[in-house]
Order: structure tokens, then C-alpha cells, then sequence
């Protein structure tokens, strides 16, 4: 398939991750690359650039003198602007790139302001209308989501949060000042468990697509949805275990010693910091621990979309769905 001396061969599959997505070392290598801060400082001009190289490329030109190198390079930045479904260039604070920097900052300030019913309430209600922009900007599939429905979900998440956050706080004000510090925790939890379900309940009434093993579209199927939107549940819980698990017990050890009693005013940016640090590795590791391109047995499915795809193709045993972020 080579072109002219040393052109690119067309067969390079640019779909998929660079990295084998069997592997969870695969995975991590991907999602490292998806979720670098450092996309965020790129110009337009080279998001449109990277975006031309990989429709291009799809459609079978290859740009002269570009490398495989750089072919992967404008694959990932186009990844970390644009929408894998709709093509649509995602808000700057939607973007995977966007995910360290604002949850630390976001986060950061959850762990610090954490004793006083106002700020509990402002940070929780912040960290959800970021999740609701990620949510929505990161959606899976064409499911089209309504202003309603977002609100319903944003509503009911940020609710869900605060509540559980002052039901909580007044809970541990008699228990011992550590325990305390892992009250945003609890809350972030619970609002990831109603706010994803709740931001994706087009794909919980109708399903989402399932496709063969070389992305044929077979039908829409809820099961698929369900397991989906559980797995990123879980990696979004794990993504802020160690960011607010770590952080307050060092802080707690560290607000005894007289280094920082003397200067009360170092503790935010040095929460901030820690919690930064965690997630850089956090994000891509949790985004890791399932495949992008989730798979359910046929068995699993529906009946009506059971039988509609043995119809079709009776030896289609393992079905795949992309599961969303």
C-alpha cells in the first residue's frame, strides 16, 4: 500500500488507540496521552491543523513528507479537542485534557474549605456543573441529550452532593477531626452515582449502539447501557480516591506541626498541589480499567436485539459498545 518513496502506507488504523486496549498497560499508555494538561495550551490553528491530517488520512490522502510519529501526535490532539461520535470540538473545560487541572483545583479546595456550610455548599455545587459540562461534553454516542434532562440531572446530582456533604459534616462533628476531612469524599461519591446515570438516561430508555467486531451497527441495546455507565461509576469513584483519600491525612498530620500553624495560609495551595499530584496519575489509570470499546455477550442482550442480530449474523457470539468517559 505504499505511496511514493517513503509516503505513508493508507493502512495504518487510526480508529483505535496507538496502544493494544486488551492490556490495561495499553490502556493507561492511552489515556496518558488523552488526559495530558499540556493539549489545553494548543492554538486553534493547530487543533484545526491535526484535525485535517486525520480526516485526510481517513480519506486516503496522506499529507507530504508526515510521518507515523506525527500521524499519532495530530490522531491525539484531534482525540483530546473534538467528539469521537458528533466531530464536534468539545468546550475547553469538557475536554479529557481539561479533567487535572480543574479537578485539582476543584478538589483542592472541597479538602480545604470543608468545615463551614457556605463553602461546602459553593465547592460541591461547582464540582458539579463541572461534571455536568464533562458529562454532557463527553457523553457516549449520538444520543441526543435535552436542556431538560440536563437540568434534572445537574439539579438532582448537586442536590444529591450537598446533601449528603451537610448530612454527613453534622454526622462527624462528634466523631475525631480526620474523619471529618474525608466528608467531600462521601459526597463525590454519591453524586458520581446519580449525576452519570442521570446525565445518560437517553441511553438508559433507548439504548446505545452495539456493533460487530469490525463496527457494523446491529441495534441499540439498554443492557449494553447499563453495564456501561456502571464501569464509568466505578472509575470515576476511583479517580478521586487517592486525590481526596491521600492528601487529608497528610494534611492532617502536617496542620498539627508548627511550620504550618504559623503559616495557616499555605494550606490550600499545598492541598491544591497534592491532590494535583495524585491525579495526574489517578485519571488515566482509573479511565484505564476498562476498555474504551466495551464487549457483552450476545446471551446478555435483550431478546427482541437478541434475535434481531442472530437474524443478521447467527455467528456473532460477543457484541461491543463504546462506553463512554
Amino acid at each position: 500500500m505504499e505511496g511514493k518513496m517513503g509516503e505513508l502506507p493508507l493502512d495504518i488504523n487510526i480508529q483505535e488507540p496507538r496502544w493494544d486496549q486488551g492490556t490495561f498497560l495499553g490502556r493507561a499508555r492511552h489515556f496518558f496521552t488523552v488526559t495530558d494538561p499540556r493539549n489545553l495550551l494548543l492554538s486553534g490553528a493547530k487543533l484545526e491543523a491535526a484535525r485535517n491530517i486525520v480526516q485526510n488520512y481517513r480519506a486516503g490522502v496522506v499529507t507530504p513528507g508526515l510521518t507515523e510519529d506525527q500521524l499519532w501526535r495530530a490522531k491525539y490532539v484531534y482525540d483530546s479537542a473534538f467528539h469521537p461520535d458528533t466531530g464536534e470540538k468539545v468546550v475547553l473545560i469538557g475536554r479529557m485534557s481539561a479533567q487535572v487541572p480543574m479537578n485539582m483545583t476543584i478538589t483542592g479546595c472541597m479538602l480545604t474549605f470543608y468545615r463551614k456550610t457556605p463553602t461546602v455548599v459553593f465547592w460541591q455545587w461547582v464540582n458539579q456543573s463541572f461534571n455536568a459540562i464533562v458529562n454532557y461534553s463527553n457523553r457516549s454516542g449520538d444520543a441526543p441529550i435535552s436542556v431538560r434532562q440536563l437540568g434534572t440531572a445537574y439539579v438532582s446530582a448537586t442536590t444529591g452532593a450537598v446533601v449528603t456533604a451537610l448530612g454527613l459534616k453534622s454526622f462527624t462533628k462528634h466523631l475525631p477531626p480526620l474523619i471529618g476531612r474525608f466528608v467531600p469524599f462521601a459526597a463525590v461519591a454519591a453524586a458520581n452515582c446519580i449525576n452519570i446515570p442521570l446525565m445518560r438516561q437517553r441511553e438508559l430508555q433507548v439504548g446505545i449502539p452495539v456493533t460487530d467486531e469490525a463496527g457494523k451497527k446491529l441495534g441499540y441495546s439498554v443492557t449494553a447501557a447499563q453495564q456501561g455507565i456502571f464501569q464509568v461509576v466505578i472509575s470515576r469513584i476511583g479517580m478521586a480516591i487517592p486525590a481526596m483519600a491521600i492528601p487529608p491525612v497528610i494534611m492532617d498530620t502536617l496542620e498539627k506541626k508548627d511550620f504550618l500553624k504559623r503559616r495557616p495560609w499555605l494550606g490550600a495551595p499545598l492541598q491544591v498541589g497534592m491532590v494535583g499530584f495524585c491525579l495526574v496519575f489517578a485519571t488515566p489509570l482509573c479511565c484505564a480499567l476498562f476498555p474504551q470499546r466495551s464487549s457483552i455477550h450476545v446471551s446478555r442482550l435483550e431478546p427482541e436485539l437478541r434475535a434481531q442480530i442472530h437474524q443478521q449474523n447467527p455467528s456473532i457470539k460477543v457484541v461491543y459498545y463504546n462506553k463512554g468517559l
